[in-house]
């Protein structure tokens, strides 16, 4: 009997040594960045079992057979769609400046997305001003109402917009909602989802989240995006959620979520479109591409001129994109960078562009909430301090709520504003959504909101920093060995 029992362990050590060793060979053989290959190492030795487990379940970008194989046939047709807009007059690319040139060929390049001019831009600060205005907008829908976001949550003037997309599909206009199935968890156990149903909205729970499922996918790859389309000739995109702030964590003690919204109409609406009705066919398989934008140019217009780019990403569009036109961004700026996150665990390859961009005197601030709902994201982002502010740039610490926003404005005169915080979850697994602006009036309501910002923000002093309690450095430093992971 002992031989048996010597036999098996021999067995099961061997199958333990080739497993370890078959997941190690897969992490190196992806050839993803290096600071995420040692993470997953480090997690696989530490813990063994737990590590190979989790590795599988949520080292891959692994979006399903299904989904992958129907984004993988998607592409192509859609990337032709958005390249046909290079015929519309709108797309003036003669009209921008030299960094928004380069960023347009850069998306065009790579997925077909032009910039084009002949919008109207409204930024949008104040929460119950957004909700409002988007029931307003809902209510006076003709042909049809388009939304996606990460997170719905019940309450307050958020019913309103649910109460108007009811109200509007039951007077026979097309109202589709898709809401990711793991941020919107409080609303999908509320009475709204039975009510919209019966009032004849499509809803769709993205990504659903169960334990079958996660055999078959990875769990953490979220639907971030935050779009609101009605007659394909207005919408609304930004950081913020379906929520009312007075309505939403107010456990978490960090205060209510600040936030932007931008309101655009112009042709870049058929765009954002385009990818919603990119999301609808990954999780539905129903293809319904928008019709191209009229692109009527009204040269007098104060407004005419916003020259927009909306780019896309997450799994089946081209890997990195955002993260690239980030960093294309930074290398071209001259005079100044500002940046707003709520989440501050930049790529090794953002941390270096940042730093290099400091270090030949351009004017680096990045503002993050003082307070933040994660704690691992707390320290992560705080074990990054020290290196950024070695190289010259500034950091503050927002203390007038959870500053949710995230924007980068170059030089004042270029800008970007979306759904994707410095982390790698947002540059690499989540469907994300950013809009590039070459316009100095939007340009300059954005440096106003950052001054806005700054305002209720205290500056972390290099020399107070290096003498904050020894006892926190080990912290910070475990939680930045993870944070490619986060």
């Amino acid at each position: 009997m002992e031989k048996v029992y010597e036999i098996l362990t021999v067995l099961l050590l061997l199958l333990y040594w080739l497993t370890i060793a078959g997941v190690t060979i897969r992490v190196v053989f992806k050839r993803r960045a290096l600071g995420v290959s040692i993470a997953w190492l480090m997690i696989i030795y530490i813990l063994p079992i737990v590590g190979v487990i989790a590795y599988l379940l949520f080292g891959e970008l692994n979006l399903g057979k299904t989904r992958a194989v129907r984004a993988k046939a998607m592409f192509e047709p859609y990337r032709q769609w958005l390249l046909s807009l290079q015929a519309c007059p709108a797309h003036r690319p003669h009209h921008i400046n030299e960094q928004s040139h380069h960023v347009n060929r850069l998306c065009h390049a790579r997925i077909g997305v032009p910039e084009l001019t002949g919008n109207q831009l409204a930024l949008k600060t104040e929460p119950a001003e957004i909700l409002k205005s988007v029931a307003l907008d809902i209510r006076q829908a003709q042909k049809s109402v388009d939304m996606v976001f990460y997170i719905w949550h019940p309450g307050g003037h958020a019913d309103e917009v649910a109460q108007a997309a009811c109200d509007k599909a039951k007077q026979g206009i097309p109202v589709r909602i898709m809401l990711d199935s793991a941020g919107s968890k409080a609303f999908f156990r509320s009475k709204w989802p039975h009510a919209m149903r019966e009032a004849g909205v499509e809803l769709i729970e993205a990504l659903a989240v169960n334990p079958f499922r996660m055999f078959f996918r990875r769990l953490d790859i979220r639907q971030h995006r935050k779009v609101v389309i009605i007659d394909n000739r207005l919408a609304y995109t930004g950081s913020m959620n379906m929520v009312d702030p007075r309505f939403f964590k107010q456990n978490a003690g960090v205060g209510q979520w600040v936030d932007v919204m931008v309101r655009v109409s112009g042709p870049t609406v058929s765009v954002l479109s385009s990818v919603f009705a990119w999301d609808w066919e990954v999780e539905t398989g129903i293809r319904d591409l928008p019709s191209a934008p009229e692109c009527l140019m009204i040269e007098d217009h104060q407004h005419a001129n916003h020259a927009v780019q909306a780019i896309p990403s997450g799994p089946g569009l081209p890997e990195g994109m955002i993260q690239q036109v980030l960093t294309l961004a930074i290398h071209q700026a001259e005079t100044s960078i500002t940046i707003t996150t709520p989440y501050l665990v930049p790529s090794e390859g953002l941390m270096v562009s940042l730093q290099t961009a400091a270090q030949r005197g351009v004017k680096v601030t990045i503002i993050v909430p003082e307070k933040n709902d994660s704690l691992m994201v707390e320290w992560a982002s705080r074990s990054f301090f020290e290196d950024l502010m070695s190289a010259g740039i500034n950091i503050y610490r927002f203390s007038g709520g959870l500053l949710h926003t995230k924007s980068v404005l170059v030089d004042e005169q270029y800008c970007l504003v979306g759904t994707v915080n410095l982390d790698m979850r947002s540059l690499w697994l989540n469907f994300e959504l950013t809009l590039t602006v070459d316009d100095p009036e939007f340009c300059a309501a954005i440096n106003q909101l950052h001054q806005d910002y700054l305002a209720q923000s205290s500056r972390v002093n290099p020399e107070s920093w290096q003498q904050r309690p020894v006892y926190l450095k080990p912290i910070e430093q475990f939680f930045y060995m993870f944070s490619p992971l986060l």
